[in-house]
């Protein structure tokens, strides 16, 4: 007996991309973030913790509070834009979130920015030291 036609497809045809199943190509995917989310500090994990703690109770009160991380030299994803534009970047942030609140949007996104906030100190404690941050 013959093989028939659909024992005969090589591997790769079976993948439903069409590459070769060990083709060795490396994808690397960013996050692209706007300015207002690119503006939030890489603070310390406590100083992070609080910010939330405020965003949580009292929306844009962190927010607010990590504005004036930047001055104190924080960084944040924005190095090619002035620290003044940068902390006021951070203030209309927090403005917004207060000005929202009431419709539940603000309060919302301030929980949501506290969280960024934490995430990024955690990765900041991974880039710096090699190893995760004591909680």
């Amino acid at each position: 007996m013959e093989p028939s036609h659909k024992d005969a497809e090589p591997a790769a045809a079976a993948d439903p991309r069409g590459a070769p199943p060990s083709s060795g190509v490396v994808v690397q995917v960013r996050e692209k973030k706007g300015p207002l989310r690119a503006a939030i500090p890489y603070m310390p994990f406590p100083v992070a913790v609080i910010c939330l703690f405020l965003n949580t109770f009292v929306p844009g009160l962190g927010t607010f509070v990590s504005a004036f991380t930047v001055l104190c030299g924080a960084r944040t994803d924005l190095p090619d834009r002035h620290v003044c534009c940068v902390f006021w970047l951070n203030i209309a942030a927090a403005l917004i979130q207060v000005l929202t609140a009431v419709a539940m949007v603000g309060w919302i996104m301030s929980i949501f920015w506290g969280m960024d906030m934490v995430i990024l100190a955690i990765s900041q404690g991974y880039k710096e030291h090699g190893t995760p941050q004591q909680l």
